[in-house]
């Protein structure tokens, strides 16, 4: 595959979520025939034409998908019409927010009969995809500046690394959160650790694509920041520019589910049961730029330059299931602190 940049990726992604959806969130009523199967999932979700068709071909049903934003907003609406569904099935739901969707009950336990991510279960929740949250590294920078890689998330507070860190805010931010998340499992006390990250010139936008594209130095916007929080997949398509960091890198499954009171239930279970075959999950690289859960062949750019990390925090989704808000509220507390 020729390498594409990222900003190109993430329009070819819009896109096709945009077509796929067919309709807006707000005109998704669900369907009562058994014909056809209709799946939630967040802007990111795209299938390719030959393997929507083979769906349809196996399944005799119509597939359609409608997506009413990011994964946040994926799981409102779920919970917003759990007693009067409007879809079938979802795809989106990460590991930071399964806990919630088993803990709310609006998903029925369905296992397929071929489950390549079973070890990364959460209830009834299918494994579909990896996408493990890393901080990225400007491999030139350090090379230049002759300075090693931090290698955990504790280096980052070292003065060598002051005023190279650009985060995401966790509260508005998917990648922030796990990143986040990831810092809270590995400090004794995450709040000083935060402290100190602030105050070491750490810097914190809202968003992802300010982070990746405006700040960090080997975006394409070539920013003032040689670190920054991305994916493990992400330089797949930077040619060596730059390079996950192991030892911060964090789990973040993407899980699909079966909804309570779906009108077609058995529709609902043939895509879920298709999403874990061989076809899709062949795609998800190109198609998702996630890690496929089954063990099939990544594109050479991915075996080069961004192999799955090796040390990986693994959350525990009860626990941040637990305690997020409560987190989010007291790392608000304290970052406006530091702003002052």
């Amino acid at each position: 595959m020729k390498a594409r940049s990222l900003s190109t990726i993430v329009s070819i992604i819009a896109a096709a979520g945009l077509a796929l959806a067919g309709c807006s969130a707000a005109d998704q009523a669900g369907t009562t025939d058994n014909k056809t199967v209709t799946v939630l999932t967040h802007d990111s979700f795209t299938i390719s034409d030959e393997a929507k068709a083979e769906f349809e071909e196996q399944t005799g049903m119509t597939l359609r998908t409608t997506s009413p934003g990011d994964s946040g907003m994926v799981l409102n609406q779920l919970i917003l019409n759990k007693d009067n569904p409007t879809v079938d099935a979802v795809f989106g739901i990460d590991t930071m927010s399964a806990q919630q969707v088993i803990d709310e009950g609006v998903v029925t336990d369905y296992r397929p009969d071929t489950d390549p991510g079973a070890d990364l279960r959460i209830g009834g929740l299918t494994a579909i995809d990896r996408g493990d949250v890393c901080l990225n590294a400007d491999t030139a920078y350090f090379e230049q500046a002759g300075l090693e890689l931090p290698s955990s998330f504790a280096d980052l507070t070292k003065p060598e690394y002051a005023k190279l860190l650009v985060v995401t805010n966790p509260v508005l931010s998917s990648p922030g959160l796990a990143f986040f998340v990831g810092s809270i499992d590995q400090a004794d006390d995450w709040q000083q650790y935060w402290t100190d990250l602030l105050a070491n010139g750490t810097k914190v936008v809202d968003s992802w694509s300010t982070a990746f594209y405006t700040d960090f130095s080997a975006g394409e916007g070539k920013g003032a920041y040689p670190l920054v929080v991305s994916y493990a997949s992400s330089p797949a398509y930077g040619e060596g520019a730059f390079t996950a960091v192991d030892g911060t890198c964090v789990r973040q499954v993407e899980y699909a589910g079966v909804v309570k009171g779906a009108a077609n239930e058995e529709g609902a279970k043939a895509f879920i049961d298709f999403m874990v075959g061989d076809k899709f999950q062949s795609e998800i690289p190109e198609t998702m730029y996630m890690y496929p859960v089954a063990d099939v062949e990544l594109p050479a750019e991915w075996a080069t330059y961004a192999a799955q990390p090796k040390n990986v925090i693994v959350p525990d989704p009860a626990l941040v299931a637990k305690n997020r808000e409560t987190w989010q509220q007291q790392w608000t507390e304290l970052y406006e602190n530091h702003s002052k």
